[in-house]
């Protein structure tokens, strides 16, 4: 082959443009398949050797210039060539370099559009089960937050309104709950991506005589596409795959905006890590959650990774089209982008100290124990919309008197209904209230108990 010429120009008479080389090579971002494209091949070639489509030589030959090439990538020796376009030519053009003609033959049943197909389902089956791995870590720090906390009462929100008092670890578990499905459906997920396309070559399969299965099995694929048109244009394992990304910085900014909140003077209710905060270039005294701040601005991102690939398989008619080379780049970037911030943010919720007194102050306040007085009328016979009205009545009349609802006298309950007795005075705790929600799901101290010991049970934490 002349000297410039492209691996795949044998019907062009004119060089491609240098400005088009620019605007078409991927290999600046792509290089990162490198492993998996290696691995790839390595499995490819054992099977037409199986098969008797190359010589045991030829195959080890092909084989030991891989792996040799693998280790050049490693060290950081290997050159990347943008001419060349993309990872999978880059390869394959050292690969004749270093062991002659033969290495042409690697190719044989194969197309770059079944091979990048396998090099990302690979990567991506990687990244997740990395992805796995930190979400596990998060989760173990919100369970460790809980069971070192279990008798701190916090207030519990809707509306940003203070609604009824809560145990702080029964908060913190409803993180753990939010990061489980996030794992889940990463998990499911692997499902789908789990499932080789190499042996559908261009589009159409191949008239060799490959086993696909062979190749499938080598890789620790669970299963081969039936459907080669489908195989080589399918990317909705990418597109699922940056969904759950963003679901889970969706999550982590809900997190963090709760934390930059808690962090303030105004809510004061826990201590972040000094090594996951910053300060000012001109206040001394400030320190500022700018970890929790940059995770809710990164979350755009991520949204933006996968409105563009969603944006980019819309109006793709089958099979392949070099639409496709932009799957990879918000790929990259949201799994990149996700790694990071749960790994970070585990650093923050392993670290963070909730200030008890502060936070059992506030859950004092907002009059958060009304539901408790509308209940306690319920429990006497009171239809609840009837206890509902006049608990609110009540609610009035303290806000008239500058009272709260644990300063009213039994006289002033009695005001408002008969059904009040003495025992309704001892309902005036937040820790009462918080014991009293002893359901499954509930904020009682014996059901967050319950729920840790499932938990650790099940995840073997």
């Amino acid at each position: 082959m002349a000297e410039g010429k492209k691996l795949w120009g044998g019907r062009f008479k004119e060089s491609t443009d240098e400005l088009v080389e620019k605007f078409t090579e991927s290999v600046s971002y792509d290089k990162r398949l490198a492993p998996f494209d290696i691995a790839g091949s390595i499995a490819h070639v054992k099977m037409l050797e199986k098969q008797g489509i190359l010589k045991k030589e030829e195959a080890e030959k092909i084989i030991e210039g891989l792996n040799k090439i693998l280790e050049e990538i490693e060290r950081g020796s290997f050159e990347w060539k943008t001419e060349l376009e993309d990872v999978h030519m880059n390869i394959e053009k050292r690969l004749t370099e270093k062991i002659g003609s033969v290495g042409g033959k690697l190719h044989t049943g194969r197309s770059r559009n079944d091979q990048v197909a396998t090099d990302v389902r690979l990567y991506v089956r990687h990244e997740i089960e990395e992805i796995l791995k930190l979400l596990e870590e998060l989760r173990k720090a919100f369970v460790k937050q809980a069971e070192e906390n279990l008798d701190v009462v916090m207030p519990g929100y809707t509306h940003l309104q203070i609604a009824q008092p809560v145990l702080y670890a029964h908060h913190m578990l409803a993180y753990y709950h939010m990061f489980k499905r996030d794992a889940e459906r990463f998990k499911d997920t692997l499902k789908r991506v789990n499932i080789s396309p190499l042996g559908s070559a261009a589009l159409a399969g191949t008239s060799y005589p490959l086993d696909r299965e062979f190749t499938a099995k080598l890789l620790g694929f669970a299963d081969v596409t039936r459907n080669s048109m489908d195989a080589v244009s399918d990317r909705d394992f990418i597109a699922e795959t940056i969904f759950n990304c963003a679901m889970g910085m969706m999550h982590l900014s809900r997190l963090s905006e709760e934390l930059v909140l808690w962090s303030t003077e105004e809510f004061g209710f826990i201590e972040l890590p000094d090594a996951f905060c910053t300060g000012s270039s001109i206040m001394p005294q400030k320190k500022n959650p700018d970890v929790s701040e940059l995770t809710r601005g990164k979350t755009g991102r991520v949204y933006g990774d996968l409105m563009a690939i969603l944006t980019i398989l819309k109006g793709l008619p089958l099979t392949y089209n070099r639409d496709l080379q932009e799957d990879k780049e918000p790929l990259f970037d949201a799994i990149d982008t996700v790694k990071l911030a749960l790994k970070v943010n585990a650093k923050i919720v392993g670290g963070m100290r909730p200030r008890k007194e502060r936070m059992k102050e506030q859950a004092k306040k907002g009059f958060s124990l009304a539901t408790d007085v509308a209940d306690y009328l319920a429990k006497k016979g009171v239809p609840f919309r009837e206890a509902h009205r006049i608990v609110g009545e009540l609610v009035a009349y303290c806000l008239s008197k500058g009272k709260s609802l644990e300063n009213l006298t039994l006289e002033e309950f009695k005001q408002f209904s008969d059904k009040f007795n003495e025992d309704v005075l001892s309902l005036m705790s937040v820790e009462g209230s918080v014991n009293s929600r002893n359901i499954i799901g509930g904020t009682a101290k014996e059901q967050v108990l319950s729920e840790i010991r499932k938990i650790k049970e099940e995840e073997g934490f």
